[in-house]
């Protein structure tokens, strides 16, 4: 591919190309900035109008859009508590803490330099290690898949602030509603109540909007609010200190490793990343105790992890002709709309326009400080309007762009319920994360399972002959025993003083 780089430059550097790397990341920034809107949509939005334009710039367009929306999606989640984008849900969890101490602009900042760094390493992955880590997600058949996911489930007590018990219950809720629909073997209909409307299941995003946004909007409309917006102060981005960073280096190595070996696993996404490293850097931390206060290591782990997966996710789609995630799914429509055939053969049969996606990628995450510190500001304005105008915005804004996701009028009503749902659970206490992380990883959980099951004849006891399997497994009840451990240490102490 290297000999081809000349002319992989030509179709990327020109007018054009320069064109749709700048306004692709920009749309991108300001759509996953948009609650309700996401990534999956910003990408479909787009989509139309890549069909009169040639392959590089079409596919260039999308991959701009795809990697701005999802850093976009931590500008609202920061600044108004509202995850753009449901990657960002787990920024949401300190990034607004943070910003209602008066420190939004530093917020931002961790996340914009966080999101940088992910997109930027997983470009270079994507360019010099797609072959290696394409045969390594080969490794992973429904059994090993299933034990990442239980792996993954573990993070519900690591973010259930206050009550473990009430963030079990919490995670439970979100996995009993990502059982409603149809059933991922037999096809059959569960938990519909002969309710067509309840066939597909409930929307993932109209819910997360529902339980974080319209949640919000309900606490606050149940709270004596000022005439004038006090949500939080924010004057732009103010990027960190090298000294800032000594001693959470480390944990934005591991968010970046994290993200981009899930985004190279066929169907897990950029959600599942992020709210695993969160998970992962909260154990971790020297700072853990901070978590969900306003820690910089939550921004770091969030983001670092769900800009990773950008990169790794177009790794199957691109040598394998499997969608990393949804997004690239896609993506993977338009490759074929252009007449591309992803697949072990993309590269050696399209030197030229392969290398110019991958160069082009690296450049967009380029971009993203840049642009990110310029097109934040535009949020400033915003804050000043008074809080009731701010809220209705918000709503208006939310059932805007989920009805746009399906045009299906039922997804507002699960939105409204949702919202309605959110703010009783979490007036009780309950949090909201585990609920999210419930719904996310409860169908793979599932599928993978029954699979599995499939496999091995009904014998769960097969699952532990996977090397790669027992591993995770045992991680994964690691991460579960580690709270009662502590619990038991600090009665320990205790006692012994």
């Amino acid at each position: 591919m290297l000999s081809s780089l000349p002319d992989a430059f030509a179709l990327l550097f020109n007018i054009e190309g320069i064109l749709v790397l700048v306004l692709g990341t920009v749309l991108g920034i300001i759509l996953g900035a948009m609650p309700g809107i996401g990534s999956t949509v910003a990408v479909a939005i787009v989509l139309p109008f890549t069909l009169s334009m040639g392959q590089a710039p079409a596919i260039i367009l999308l991959l701009a859009v795809y990697a701005g929306s999802v850093y976009g999606g931590s500008i609202a989640a920061i600044l108004i508590n509202t995850p753009g984008t449901p990657q960002s849900a787990a920024t949401c969890l300190d990034g607004y803490p943070m910003a209602q101490r008066g420190e939004a602009g530093l917020a931002l900042g961790w996340a914009t330099v966080a999101s940088v760094i992910g997109g930027l390493v997983s470009a270079v992955v994507l360019i010099f290690a797609a072959p290696e880590l394409a045969a390594f997600a080969l490794e992973f058949g429904p059994i090993e898949t299933f034990a990442l996911i239980l792996l993954g489930m573990t993070c519900i007590v690591s973010v259930s602030t206050g009550s473990v018990v009430k963030g079990l219950l919490s995670g439970m809720i979100g996995i009993f509603l990502s059982l409603v629909g149809g059933d991922p073997i037999t096809g059959e209909f569960r938990f519909t109540y002969d309710k067509w409307q309840l066939y597909s299941g409930f929307n993932l995003l109209a819910v997360v909007i529902g339980v974080f946004a319209l949640s919000e909007v309900l606490i606050r409309a149940s709270q004596k609010v000022n005439e004038v917006s006090d949500l939080v102060s924010f004057k732009g981005i103010v990027l960190p200190k090298l000294s800032d960073w000594s001693g959470r280096v480390r944990n934005l190595v591991k968010s970046v490793l994290i993200g981009n070996v899930i985004g190279v696993l066929p169907g897990t996404g950029a959600a599942t990343a992020a709210f695993i490293s969160y998970a992962e850097g909260r154990r971790s931390s020297r700072n853990s105790e901070n978590f969900g206060k306003g820690e910089p290591d939550g921004i770091v782990s969030s983001e670092a992890a769900n800009n990773a997966v950008t990169g790794g996710a177009l790794v199957p789609t691109m040598a394998l002709g499997i969608p990393g995630d949804a997004i690239t799914a896609v993506m993977l429509a338009t490759l074929t709309l252009h007449g591309i055939t992803p697949g072990p053969k993309l590269v050696e049969d399209n030197p030229a326009l392969i290398g110019a996606i991958f160069t082009g990628f690296f450049v967009i995450n380029l971009l993203l400080l840049p642009l990110g510190i310029l097109l934040s500001r535009i949020a400033a304005p915003v804050l000043r309007v008074r809080e009731a105008y701010m809220m209705t915005a918000i709503v208006l804004l939310c059932a805007v762009g989920i009805y746009f996701v399906r045009g299906n009028p039922f997804d507002l009503l699960v939105m409204g319920l949702a919202g309605v749902g959110g703010f009783i659970l979490r007036r009780q206490g309950f949090p909201m994360a585990p609920l999210v992380i419930g719904m996310v990883l409860g169908p793979t959980l599932e599928l993978t399972l029954r699979q599995g099951l499939i496999l091995k004849d009904g014998n769960f006891l097969a699952f532990f002959q996977s090397p790669i399997a027992l591993v995770l497994i045992i991680a994964a009840t690691i991460a579960l025993c580690l709270p009662l451990i502590r619990l038991g240490l600090a009665r320990t102490r205790q006692v012994a003083q």
